[in-house]
């Protein structure tokens, strides 16, 4: 647990901190450690809520906030509106990072807290993230990166904290569905919401539903990829997403990965 004590010695230097919470099991974490370390109220969690954030997603972040004890507001970003984060260019994340961490910035400094902490790991910085570089404009801190915990460290952590996180399937924003380039809307946002929904009801719980215009390519774990080889299960998700507007409905043999779409940057 010696990655635990230098979290909670970064999260004492850090004072007072706003975090960024969405109720997943990296932002979970944070904030039970936060929790644990700092004063009651040197700690509030914000969940911001959006057409890119789904209904479940909240629910869980209300109620890990309520269990855990700590002060929680939830906030409303309108990413829909900017027509740069629409487009969806290579750099998409970076402008919704930019307008959640303005809000967080003047939460910030309205209440007197000291630092707008993330969860990123150091997995994420593996990957291309846009994002980050709003963290920088903003002065955001990555306690978990700075503490070098990793997404699978995490999760240990978070079963021995008996955290109901720990094996929660990987959450992230529903306009990491679309291929850079293609436009986003409301609309098309619901569609995969209710997609990746009706595919949770059948017993798969990590799934992404990736939509190339008329045609929807599944994404599962590997060990859930054998479900689609009876044919009725097949007929039923086939059906379902027809019904949603699809006309091509795949299943991507290599499996769920995270930034899937970033493997044409490479």
């Amino acid at each position: 647990m010696g990655k635990i004590i230098e979290l909670k010695k970064v999260l004492a230097r850090l004072g007072s901190v706003v975090i960024a919470f969405s109720g997943g099991v990296d932002s979970s974490f944070l904030l039970k450690i936060a929790k644990d370390t700092l004063p009651e109220e040197d700690v509030l969690a914000v969940t911001a809520m959006s057409e890119t954030y789904t209904g479940s997603e909240l629910r869980q972040a209300k109620k890990f906030a309520k269990d855990l004890g700590v002060a929680h507001k939830i906030i409303y970003t309108n990413e829909l509106k900017d027509k740069n984060f629409t487009k969806n260019p290579v750099n998409r994340c970076y402008y919704c990072k930019k307008e959640l961490f303005k809000e967080l910035d003047r939460i910030k400094k309205e209440n007197g807290f000291n630092y707008v902490l993330d969860a990123s790991n150091t997995d994420d910085v593996k990957d291309y993230r846009p994002g980050s570089k709003a963290k920088k404009e903003f002065g955001v801190r990555s306690p978990l990166i700075e503490a070098g915990i990793s997404k699978d460290e995490i999760r240990k952590f978070s079963r021995k904290l008996k955290l109901n996180t720990a094996d929660m399937p990987s959450m992230a924003c529903l306009a990491s569905r679309f291929p850079y380039g293609k436009k986003i809307n409301k609309k098309a946002l619901r569609r995969i919401e209710a997609a990746e929904n009706f595919i949770k009801s059948q017993g798969v719980l990590q799934v992404r539903v990736r939509c190339h215009n008329n045609i929807a390519r599944i994404e599962v774990e590997k060990q859930s990829i054998k479900r689609f080889v009876n044919s009725k299960f097949c007929d039923k998700i086939t059906k379902r997403l027809r019904r949603l507007g699809f006309k091509y409905i795949t299943l991507d043999l290599e499996g769920y990965r995270t930034g899937s779409l970033n493997e044409v940057l490479k």
